[in-house]
């Protein structure tokens, strides 16, 4: 049975980013805060300010402004963007070099630091360093089975550690000292601090695209066999219950308490707290789906969206509307870490009392009884 938990609204209209060009197709995105970057297969970044209106109707919309647009001077396509907020730059991957930029006028830093013989990377969102001036880098490199971890400062890039894996990686989450790797065959946790190994499941990357998803601390979300998203910790263990997936996910993203995945039709979205599918949204063409800093975006080749939430005390009410009590209850109990203290518990207590009275209307007193206790 479905829940309305995301509205799908658009961002980036397609004329705003290419006007009547084409060719031009959108190869990754990054959010910060207001500020929306665009990576393109033509090696143009375009800069869009997001400015959030909410109507007198509750209706939320986006404006996007775009702000200014920069050619990287490659004929090659933006494969990555990370940004890096604390510093001011933007990370740029084109033709397997991360070059760093400023945020605001998309200029290369003057030193030109930069990291070459980068396939894909990933930024380290617990840290090991403690200093608050860098950001810790995590490379796949084009060397043959090699990771490699960079310290990035405002201008200038140290190389810290370089790992050898047992198989070529693809694809790469990072947290702490340990990367969670999906491997030609395998996915692997690995503490690069100390070398040591622990296999998860198999998997080929050969037939799929794997998916490496960092959700928390010291937890991953991975695309597993049999259309499975499985959670691991970096003990090489499973504290929840996986999600039942179609077969061809492209990306996954969180959003508490839900687990967002995009196939080649449809934006689907799974409670974690109780693993059970709650919506679906037909999403045709999609290619990348992204959550930022609570924020999820998710885009075609042309246009950009964000799929809005609706408040959890509105879901609550909504399935204890259609006397769902137990699926209220285990949402009510999961949003208490989005919620204060004191506002929880008097929400809590009123959705218990609500949740009793649907059950001695359908007569299960005992259950009333305790809900009203």
């Amino acid at each position: 049975m479905s829940v309305k938990a995301f509205k799908l609204v658009s961002a980036v209209e397609r004329e705003v980013l290419m006007g009547d060009k084409n060719h031009i197709n959108i190869e990754c995105i990054e959010c910060c805060g207001k500020n929306l970057y665009v990576g393109t297969n033509d090696c143009f970044i375009y800069h869009f300010l997001l400015d959030e209106k909410l109507s007198t109707a509750g209706k939320i919309t986006f404006a996007a402004t775009k702000q200014l647009h920069k050619y990287l001077g490659f004929k090659k396509p933006v494969n990555e963007l990370k940004a890096a907020s604390a510093l001011t730059r933007l990370l740029v991957l084109c033709d397997n070099t991360i070059t760093l930029v400023n945020m605001m006028n998309l200029e290369p830093v003057p030193t030109g630091a930069r990291i070459k013989g980068a396939m894909t990377f990933t930024l380290n969102e617990n840290p090991v360093s403690g200093d608050p001036f860098c950001v810790e880098v995590c490379i796949i490199s084009v060397k043959r089975r090699t990771i490699q971890m960079f310290m990035v400062f405002e201008d200038r890039v140290q190389i810290v550690k370089e790992v050898f894996t047992p198989e070529q990686p693809c694809a790469v989450a990072v947290d702490g000292y340990y990367l969670c790797l999906a491997l030609t065959t395998q996915y692997i946790i690995l503490n690069y601090n100390t070398g040591v190994s622990q296999d998860l499941f198999p998997y080929c990357s050969d037939e799929k695209r794997p998916i490496v998803k960092r959700i928390g601390r010291q937890e991953f979300l991975l695309a597993g066999p049999g259309g499975l998203g499985m959670f691991a910790t970096v003990d090489g263990i499973s504290q929840r219950a996986p999600v039942h997936w179609s077969e061809n996910v492209i990306g996954a993203a969180l959003c508490f308490p839900y687990v967002v995945a995009l196939d080649e039709e449809f934006i689907t979205v799974h409670s974690m707290l109780d693993q059970q599918q709650k919506q679906t949204l037909p999403f045709k063409e999609g290619h990348i789906l992204q959550d930022f800093e609570g924020k999820v975006i998710v885009a075609t080749t042309k246009c950009v969206y964000i799929l809005v939430p609706l408040p959890l005390e509105k879901q609550i009410q909504d399935l204890l509307a259609s006397h769902r009590v137990e699926e209220a209850l285990v949402l009510a109990k999961g949003a208490r870490r989005n919620i204060p203290k004191e506002k929880f518990q008097v929400m809590y207590k009123r959705i218990l009392q609500q949740a009793g009275f649907i059950q001695f209307a359908q007569l299960q007193f005992l259950e009333a009884k305790e809900l009203f206790r």
